[in-house]
């Protein structure tokens, strides 16, 4: 270990080596500074080196009395000039947790470097960039002209020295910051500034097409197609292109680079074509073109729509597009007119299947038509939803049998009282007859896949039989897939809705006049079917049933008023083509009295006919069978078999009137 002696005679020496080079004669021009020789200090106090820092620079250390405790080792074994060394005593205090702050022209502070910022280090007013790179501790004011401060200053925190205390101090209002630390740091982050705080349309250059033929937004709309996806992202985010149809140019911001690319593809684009639309009228088979436009303005403006939130939020800050246009039809139809659609890379839309921003459709009524205004794309897409649209409804026949049955005591229900099997409200066995009513051959046969394939008939004969079941109505219902299908029997009857006194008020009298308004109410049977008919010939009805009784009257104002009981029920019911659906449940129990003429006179009546009394519950039973028809001559089967059963006389009389031409028939 080197002797405090030899320690202190190397000073001395490098001392007299300072002293001597400045007492060399001035120049004209200033001579390089002379070295002072190799610099080894090994484990040297602290004390030590700020005693051969303040010879070399010549100015007075002002210091506390305690400081980090640490030795410091310094090997330059190249000869330095007296700066050199400087900075190297410096920065090597400044490791071990010293500061040396400049104090005027003749003094230097020397402090703990953790407090070195509440101390005044010395503030640099110009660049750090002019100065030589060394761990001395200072301060600088960075000015951001384009990058915010209070998200720039967080992100280069961890570049910073820890041991200098506390963060840097933001101005948010000057958009500036107050950064101490050394001055190899400071350089540092003036030198990411210098590079990061730009303009951020910077490098970008805008250009603008004018274009011959085509029309500018269809230019643009075009580019977002071919560009869209991986080949967006290879332009970069930063790259714009718009159109101007005011002026029918296109606008480019890119890099100058881009350029070239976006000449050749608007010169490609931008070529004579046939006119942008085409009129085209499409005729209706089955749809209503009045529905049918609705659908496909609502699905043109929900895709523009979306088009355009997608192109909003990939593009932030980008003008939206206008509204749709509403256009009043003929016969008050309104017809929305799409707006210009967004870039469907957000979308995840094929190209080709993009309407365009000259898409017009409007319903003809009287013709069953739909008038198409738009460009060959426009029509061509139309076409192919009107064919998947504009097609015949699956078609269904539902035969029904309304049986009224008188349930004994101790039945349960109509369908028990008549000895049938249902399984899962289905028909499955039994056999039935009443009162002009038969149900005969109900089979039921288990398939592989579970299901019933069943077989019933279900007609009128022409012999009455005494029987508790009574049919009510016979009758078929005929509808198509999804639309609802009724019948009524019954009878309206007049209700008095209100009694008013219409009489005049004079000389202290009212007279009696008085009005009232009648209103009809319909009593009886009345069923609703609505089919859902599936592509494998299952059928899935919604029933709703409600039955309106007579019940009795009540006297209400001096007008009798007819009490009414009403039933109904809802159901929902699958079945397969040809499938006999059961539905009870509809009870209604009544009450009748019976006596001779001369029962109310006491002991005579007894006498002369014995009283009775009678309690009778009802049900009504419910069959329906729904067959899909095939639209061929297999349908007219049942009705031909129907036809079959009747009369001789009336079976001729309507095959003629069927054979009868239709001349004939209208006059």
């Amino acid at each position: 270990m080197m002797s405090p002696f030899v320690r202190l005679a190397r000073l001395a020496a490098c001392s007299l080596a300072l002293s001597a080079a400045a007492a060399l004669p001035a120049q004209t021009v200033p001579a390089p500074a002379a070295p002072i020789g190799e610099i080894k200090l090994r484990d040297a106090s602290i004390d030590e080196v700020l005693g051969l820092l303040e010879r070399w620079t010549g100015k007075t250390l002002l210091r506390p009395q305690a400081l980090p405790a640490a030795t410091i080792t310094i090997n330059l074994r190249e000869s330095v000039t007296k700066d050199e060394a400087i900075r190297a005593l410096e920065t090597s205090l400044n490791l071990n947790g010293v500061a040396v702050t400049p104090l005027g022209e003749r003094f230097l502070k020397v402090t703990a470097l953790n407090v070195a910022k509440s101390e005044a280090p010395e503030l640099i007013d110009g660049s750090t960039l002019d100065l030589p790179a060394s761990g001395r501790l200072a301060a600088k004011v960075f000015q951001l002209n384009f990058l915010r401060v209070g998200e720039f200053m967080p992100q280069i925190a961890q570049l910073l020295s820890p041991s200098t205390g506390s963060p840097p101090i933001v101005f948010e209002k000057a958009n500036a910051a107050l950064v101490t630390d050394s001055v190899s740091n400071l350089q540092r982050i003036e030198t990411l500034l210098a590079r990061l705080d730009q303009p951020a349309l910077g490098g970008l250059t805008p250009k603008f097409y004018s274009l011959q033929f085509a029309k500018a937004s269809d230019v643009v709309n075009k580019m977002r197609t071919i560009l869209g996806g991986a080949l967006q992202n290879q332009l970069g985010t930063a790259t714009t292109y718009n159109a101007d149809d005011r002026t029918n140019q296109v606008i480019v911001i890119s890099d100058p680079r881009q350029v070239p690319f976006f000449d050749d593809l608007i010169a490609k684009l931008d070529v004579k074509s046939d006119p942008n639309t085409r009129n085209e009228v499409l005729y209706l088979k089955h749809a209503n073109s009045k529905d049918v436009a609705s659908i496909l303005s609502q699905l043109v403006t929900g895709q523009n729509n979306a088009a355009r939130a997608a192109e909003g939020a990939a593009r932030p800050g980008a003008v939206t597009a206008a509204p749709p246009t509403v256009v009043q039809g003929p016969g008050n139809t309104t017809v929305t007119m799409p707006a210009p659609i967004g870039s469907p890379a957000g979308l995840g839309l094929e190209p080709s299947n993009q309407f365009s921003t000259l898409l017009t459709i409007l319903p003809e009524e009287r013709s069953n038509s739909l008038v198409v205004s738009g460009t060959v794309d426009d029509i061509r897409l139309i076409h192919e939803l009107v064919a998947k649209i504009d097609v015949l409804l699956a078609q269904v026949r539902i035969e029904v049998v309304i049986a009224e049955v008188t349930l004994a005591e101790n039945a349960q229900s109509g369908i028990a009282a008549l000895g049938l099997k249902i399984q899962g409200d289905k028909l499955v066995g039994g056999r039935a007859s009443g009162p002009g009513f038969t149900l005969t051959d109900v089979t039921a046969t288990e398939q592989p896949t579970g299901d019933l394939d069943l077989a019933a008939d279900i007609g009128l004969s022409t012999t009455p039989r005494k029987s508790n079941a009574t049919i009510l109505s016979l009758p078929n219902i005929m509808t198509t897939h999804n639309k609802e299908g009724k019948i009524f029997v019954g009878e309206q009857r007049p209700i008095v809705s209100n009694f008013l006194n219409a009489g005049a008020a004079g000389s202290g009298t009212t007279n009696n006049t008085f009005s009232s308004n009648v209103t009809y109410k319909d009593i009886g049977i009345e069923l609703k079917v609505k089919p859902l008919i599936g592509v494998d010939g299952s059928v899935q009805l919604e029933i709703t049933q409600e039955v309106n009784d007579i019940l009795g009257n009540i006297n209400i104002g001096g007008n009798d008023q007819p009490r009414i009981g009403r039933r109904s029920t809802e159901s929902f019911v699958s079945a397969r083509s040809g499938q006999i659906i059961v539905i009870g449940g509809l009870q209604r129990s009544s009450q009748s009295r019976n006596t001779s003429r001369l029962g109310p006179i006491p002991i005579l009546g007894d006498l002369l006919g014995a009283r009775s009394r009678e309690d009778t519950r009802t049900d009504l039973v419910f069959f329906l069978r729904p067959t899909v028809l095939t639209n061929t001559a297999a349908d007219n089967v049942p009705a031909l078999q129907q036809v079959d059963q009747l009369p001789k006389e009336q079976r001729e009389r309507l095959y003629k009137a069927l054979r009868q031409p239709a001349s004939d028939s209208t006059r």
